[in-house]
């Protein structure tokens, strides 16, 4: 389980790479057709990598469970891919002008249900 756990290392790292280049370096007013689906694909493959790197130490810490290193890395990255979804939903709905405090806070406890309801 190392390997994978030095493969979502390694991808956080180029995801968070690629996404600080896309920051300063793609300007979205000169090339908004390619701009605006890299910074959302960027963001995306950043915060669920290091959404499952949080999540999987939370869950290293935090021993409820009696898990293999297979279930906390497969119910990590499915943590971190319900947060990254619910922060490209969160960041839509700001560009869109309709976000409020109180539906951020509705988005994440959708997704946040998601998670309880599936079944360990």
């Amino acid at each position: 389980m190392n390997s994978l756990l030095f493969g979502l290392a390694l991808s956080a790292v180029f995801s968070v790479t690629s996404l600080l280049v896309v920051i300063f370096r793609v300007s979205p007013l000169l090339a908004p057709t390619q701009a605006i689906p890299a910074f959302f694909i960027s963001l995306f493959l950043s915060v669920a990598t290091v959404g499952a790197l949080a999540m999987i130490g939370i869950w290293r810490v935090v021993p409820i469970h009696t898990w293999d290193m297979g279930k906390v890395m497969s119910v990590s990255l499915r943590q971190g891919i319900f947060l990254a979804i619910a922060t490209e939903v969160l960041l839509l709905f700001h560009l869109l002008n309709l976000l409020n405090w109180w539906i951020a806070i509705m988005i994440y406890a959708v997704f946040l249900l998601i998670e309880l309801a599936l079944d360990y």
